[in-house]
Parts: C-alpha cells; structure tokens; sequence
C-alpha cells in the first residue's frame, strides 16, 4: 500500500506531489492524458501563481511564459487601458502541466500517464482507486485533483453561476496585430457573453470565452456561427482576427462550469483545485487557488490533520473571494452593467485595478 494516491496531473495535483515528496512521502500521481494537452483555461498567471510556481521550482519565464502587464475592456466601438496592479504572465497549460509534471518527477514522485480512474472507494486509512484497465491501486491517504472534471459518484455541486458554456481556440496573429496587441489582455463584453483574449507563447493568442446555454441557443451551436456572432459583437476582437490563422479545426468546449463552488466539507478524499472551489475565468486567479490548495493539502497532511478539516479551512480562506468574483462575473454578461462598468474604467482607472486587487487570494488566506 503506498502512502499517498493523487488523482489528476494539473497544477494543484503536481505541486501537491512536490510538496509531499520533498517531505518523504511515496507519492504516486495518476494522469489520464499520455502526454502534453490544451486545457479549457485562460493561461493567465497571476502574481499569487507566479510566486506559488517560484516556490516549487519552477521559472515560466524558461519555459517561454509571456509578461502581461495591462488589461484592456472593450464594449462594441469602446474600449479603455488599464495598467494591471500586479505583476503577471501568460503561458499555456500545455506547457505549464508539463513543466509542473517534470518537476514532480525530479522530486521523486511517482508519475503515471495515460491512465485513467474510474472509481474511489474506502474509508480514511484504506482507499482502493480502481482504474480503466481493471487494476486497483490501494492507499492510505487518496488526493482528487481532476479539474474541471469528476469522477463518476463524486459530481460537485452546481455553484452560483452554472449555466456557461466554455470555449478555447488558438491563433496567429498577423505581425500587425500581434504588435499592436502587445503585453495585454483584453476584455470583450458584450450581450450575455464575455471573452478574454491575450498572448501566449509560441507567437499565439489565446481566445477563451464565456455564454449562457440560452445565448448559446440563439446563437446556433456550430462554432463558425458562433464565432461569427462574437466577432460580430466585438469590432476590435474581429481586427484583430481579420488576418489570423486558426490553429486547429474545432475549439476545446466545457460545460456545465460550476461557478462559485466551494467544498466545504469531505466525503472522505482530499479534494484540491476545481475540485475545492471554482472562481470565476475573468479574475485569473484559478491557478492561485490550485497551488494554494496543494500548500494547505500538504501542510495538514504531513502535520496529522483529518480531511475535512483541511477542507474547511481552505473554504474559509477562499469563500468570500469565489463569492464576491461570481457576483462580479454574473454582473459581467449584463449588457447595462458592461456599459457601466466601461464607463467607470474611463473615468475612475483605479477602481479597476482596486476590483482587479479584490479578486486575488488575499495575502492573508496565504499566510495560512
């Protein structure tokens, strides 16, 4: 029986793995992909992800992780520049889960690709993880850290804000525009929909967006009418495509994202990342809480603690911030709000950068 099972390679399962292996643990980690993917994300490295990737060994300026450092806010013809009131960077997830998933091997944890879960069952002290093959890996403690994905009997509740459908498509961008863009992301609202769009490596851009099933019904589910209509909707978004190469035929979709979950309690596993609590794509800090989520797993862990009470005291710190990030996100796909929330980022920059600082993990929650 080995010590520790982490279900799920993303960030939150890799920086537990290097947590717990630094500290001695026979540590396995299942990841269901073979190899490098996309994930339905951003790529949006906060200052609090930044410092929690540094904390694990890991530098994304190597791996070819752009600095962003200003976000722009654009409603139909309309659009204002904010400088961001912290340090941040943009780097696929392809590349980030890779490099996490390398630095977990160098820490001595086991690292097991292409193999899927299909069940968790036991009770602490003694949990069987049986897998797509037949085979069953038994454990004393067993982590999920799956995402944006649950294993069969384990679905997460439906959050505040369930009701979006995801999208994620890569591009090159011509010279011109890519220039013109520079070290930004930007911000496309408009009605029932918005959408971020921002430089990765590569010379790529990432273009993630958000809309409601019933906006997506209206719009028709094929991607090209969909993508059509957005690019309708959103002029400077459309300039900036108007010359661009797509990188593959089809988007990544999710659906069904439960914004706004917090777990607050256990049903028996250790549940990290997505699988803890769902904040909102727009705030960018997603990854922060994945990396927070594994800090706080790994110190209650190693210092005897049950469960649920790690669960509980991550919901406690993170709560009001998943709160508060829903609320701004629902207001967010109200057209009359985006034409205010346009209208103060005009007149009043700060307020921007003071709602963009409201939505960070708080030092506080991070200093335990």
């Amino acid at each position: 029986m080995i010590d520790v099972l982490i279900i799920g390679g993303g960030p939150a399962g890799a920086a537990l793995a290097i947590h717990l292996s630094r500290a001695g643990r026979h540590v396995v980690l299942l990841e269901r992909e073979r190899g490098p993917n996309d994930k339905v994300c951003g790529d949006f490295l906060s200052g609090e992800t930044l410092t929690g990737l540094r904390s694990l060994g890991l530098e994304v300026a190597a791996l070819g992780a752009i600095a962003v450092e200003a976000v722009s806010i654009c409603r139909a013809n309309a659009a204002v520049t904010v400088a961001l009131p912290f340090p941040a960077s943009s780097l696929s997830r392809r590349c980030l889960d890779d490099g996490l998933l390398r630095a977990a091997s160098c820490a001595g944890a086991e690292v097991q690709r292409g193999v899927a879960v299909t069940a968790v069952r036991g009770s602490v002290g003694e949990w069987g993880a049986e897998l797509a093959d037949g085979r069953v890996i038994t454990t004393r403690a067993v982590f999920l850290a799956t995402g944006k994905h649950d294993l069969p009997g384990r679905a997460r509740g439906s959050g505040k804000q369930g009701d979006l459908v995801a999208f994620k498509a890569y591009w090159r961008l011509s010279p011109q525009q890519a220039a013109a863009m520079g070290h930004r992301v930007e911000l496309h609202l408009f009605d029932r929909v918005y959408a971020g769009f921002q430089p990765v490596e590569g010379d790529r851009a990432n273009l993630c967006f958000l809309i409601g099933r019933g906006a997506l019904k209206a719009a028709g589910r094929a991607w090209p009418s969909l993508l059509a209509r957005v690019r309708q909707a959103c002029p400077q978004l459309d300039a900036r495509l108007m010359d661009a190469e797509p990188i593959g035929d089809r988007p990544l979709v999710l659906a069904g994202l439960p914004y706004g979950f917090v777990r607050e309690r256990s049903d028996g596993p250790w549940h990290l990342g997505d699988q803890a609590a769902v904040i909102p794509s727009f705030s960018g800090d997603g990854l922060a809480l994945a990396l927070y989520s594994a800090a706080l797993a790994s110190e209650a862990y190693l210092a005897g603690r049950s469960a649920d009470s790690y669960q509980r005291q991550f919901a406690n710190h993170v709560g009001l911030q998943v709160r508060w990030a829903t609320w701004l996100s629902r207001a967010l796909v109200s057209p009359p709000t985006q034409h205010a929330v346009l209208a103060l980022a005009r007149r009043f920059p700060p307020l921007v950068q003071a709602v963009a600082r409201s939505t960070r993990l708080s030092p506080a929650a991070a200093s335990g």
